[in-house]
């Protein structure tokens, strides 16, 4: 009977196909054993050996080109280099946790790219009885907010949270939605507009923007796609806002002109 196990034996005994066997070969971390009489090469004990040392090397994360120096390494080299690897995949465990944590909060909608305070508040909408369609335009309004104009964002948030405690406030809103359905030359925009800037003129600090922002020479461009964000698909909106602005703008409250 033949010394030693063929590659085939070799291979499941150690847990891994030939062909990671033969690339272990060629990659040098495992020598090729010298054929038999009958022209097969017979893996002993020893060679055995350093396949499951590369096999167990290798499913820890080790990089296979590191594996063979690993394995020729003196006891102290080679636990600086498991020390090493550790670190290595340490980082990418919490890398790998963040990018896990990042998909459950895409999962749980607006949580990725809102603060939880943004998220109360388009919640609240959804209790006050806003359609989806309208708390969808709002959640895309606040998204662009946060990036496009940072210097306010917590200021507009304070302003929402108090506003959704006003039912004028919030019939107001309500009647603005609908008159995305308006023809834009319709009178009660105008009456709309007017009611809608006396609301917000009676709160009138969280109109106000900070001097700072107000001096970017970008100031006008990103308070415009935010504020008008969607008004193409609805001229009778856009009309209102304008209007709105307008209103403001006559009281006194520094609107960033398009």
């Amino acid at each position: 009977m033949a010394n030693g196990l063929t590659i085939g034996q070799a291979a499941a005994f150690v847990g891994v196909t030939i062909k990671t066997v033969r690339h272990y070969h060629r990659l040098g971390l495992v020598a090729e054993p010298e054929r038999d009489g009958s022209g097969y090469r017979r893996y002993g004990s020893a060679d055995l050996l350093r396949l499951i040392q590369a096999r167990t090397l290798a499913g820890a994360g080790v990089p296979l080109a590191e594996i063979g120096d690993l394995l020729d390494a003196d006891p102290e080299r080679f636990a600086a280099a498991l020390d090493d690897v550790h670190r290595r995949l340490t980082e990418q465990i919490a890398d790998l946790t963040a990018r896990r944590d990042t998909l459950h909060r895409l999962d749980h909608s607006d949580r990725a790219l809102l603060p939880d305070r943004a998220c109360a508040i388009l919640e609240r909408l959804t209790d006050l009885g806003f359609c989806p369609d309208y708390v969808a335009v709002q959640r895309e309004g606040l998204v662009l907010a946060r990036a496009l104009i940072p210097e306010i964002f917590e200021s507009f948030l304070t302003h929402l949270e108090h506003s959704l405690t006003d039912p004028e406030f919030i019939e107001l809103t309500k009647r603005s939605w609908d008159a995305r359905s308006w023809d834009p030359d319709d009178p009660r925009i105008e009456e709309l507009a007017s009611a809608v800037a006396a609301n917000l003129l009676a709160n009138r600090a969280p109109q106000t923007m900070p001097t700072g922002f107000q001096n970017q020479s970008d100031a006008a461009a990103r308070y415009g796609l935010v504020n008008h964000h969607r008004e193409d698909q609805g001229p009778a909106i856009a009309r209102l806002n304008a209007l709105v602005e307008e209103n403001l703008r006559a009281a006194g409250v520094h609107i960033p002109h398009q």
